[in-house]
């Protein structure tokens, strides 16, 4: 009998450290796993898809979207309630988009929005052609918020005058 409370007592002092350690493993912020997805069905140039790939950054990429091919990327977030993503097709293209934010393995936000032709650019639109899925990009640390905070060397040239160039020639 007196062995088997002398076990338990060693036990019991052996295992205090790791008893402190899940206490403070409590206290570590959580980490999600996001993973966009979006897809754009039509013949439609200058894709562009922005999303959220960490609490303070946002990631812009230009795919080439062919029918039935799926834009994916990732990012990690502490609050998947700021999971992002806003896709972007150049005038005068139309197209139905589709975009999908997965929390953990988990889709928590789906939508889908036609983009109708129009015969003049959309000057006084700036989301026209767009989709915003998600949480704004715009509330980001370090991500500006209108047009006039962004830098003209950091402006995309916009030509309304000529089609852009063939993307689908670009290799990948």
């Amino acid at each position: 009998m007196r062995l088997s409370v002398t076990v338990v007592a060693i036990v019991a002092l052996a295992a205090a450290p790791f008893v402190t350690t899940t206490e403070a493993a409590a206290d570590d912020v959580v980490q999600h796993n996001i993973t966009y997805r979006a897809r754009i069905t039509g013949l439609a140039r200058g894709a562009l898809i922005g999303f959220r790939i960490s609490d303070t950054q946002v990631n812009n990429a230009n795919p080439t979207m062919l029918p039935g091919r799926t834009f994916e990327a990732t990012g990690i977030l502490t609050d998947p309630k700021e999971a992002g993503m806003r896709i972007s097709i150049q005038w005068p293209y139309s197209a139905s988009l589709h975009c999908e934010i997965l929390v953990d393995d988990e889709i928590v936000i789906q939508a889908d929005q036609f983009i109708a032709p129009r015969l003049t650019p959309a000057k006084d639109d700036p989301d026209y052609g767009a989709m915003n899925c998600g949480a704004p990009l715009s509330n980001a640390t370090g991500i500006p918020m209108t047009e006039a905070d962004i830098p003209v060397a950091d402006m995309p040239a916009m030509d309304f005058s000529a089609p852009a160039p063939d993307q689908a020639a670009a290799p990948n």
